[in-house]
């Protein structure tokens, strides 16, 4: 029998497509994420609520003696809104398969972040408020130091993603992980900008 179809007949040894690999780091990422918001900000709020309280009463906020000088926090938001854009530029970079930038730019995220940490330990050091100076020191230095933590965090998902890069795990075809560390860092910063409004501004 003449075969008489106007299609080229598929052959049956064709490979089968490979199947898409589910972008389980980034759907994590995003749900930790989103938990540490919600986390954070309820706190944020708790401090918000407790500080109204207080100074409908007529009493001053900070423990006697406290003052917290809004030079290196106002730093700290510059600095870490820099590493933004060097984490994005790292994003970019990956995708473009432009190690050498990519490197530079992961090198610049981690010394943006480790500056914020040395800001904010030199800035403790100024505020000169003993941790058992009351209610309002406890719950100041919770936010400063979970502040903290995420930052540290943030940087170690970064180095890892680095070498990762390196090692040719990340690349224009895969870069998920790079995408998801960004994703974390921006976060990290909203954080900040929590911190930095609710106590550093308002006090």
């Amino acid at each position: 029998m003449t075969d008489i179809s106007p299609y080229e007949p598929i052959p049956v040894d064709v490979a089968a497509r490979p199947p898409v690999r589910p972008r389980l780091l980034l759907i994590g990422t995003a749900l930790a994420c989103a938990a540490t918001i919600v986390g954070y900000m309820g706190l944020v709020g708790y401090y918000a609520s407790r500080r109204a309280e207080v100074v409908a009463t007529g009493e001053p906020w900070l423990p006697e003696g406290v003052t917290i000088p809004l030079t290196q926090p106002n730093f700290m938001l510059l600095t870490l809104s820099f590493s933004v854009v060097s984490m994005l530029w790292a994003v970019s970079a990956v995708r473009a398969d432009d190690k050498a930038n990519a490197y530079i730019a992961f090198g610049l995220t981690i010394v943006f972040g480790f500056a914020q940490i040395v800001q904010t330990a030199y800035l403790l050091s100024l505020m000169e408020m003993p941790a058992s100076a009351g209610e309002q020191a406890a719950m100041i230095y919770a936010l400063i130091g979970l502040q903290l933590v995420l930052t540290g965090l943030g940087m170690g998902y970064i180095a890892v993603t680095a070498l990762r890069t390196l090692g040719g795990g990340y690349s224009a075809k895969d870069y998920e992980g790079v995408l998801s560390a960004a994703i974390f860092w921006i976060m990290t910063v909203g954080v900040y900008m929590a911190l930095w409004y609710a106590v550093y501004i308002t006090k």
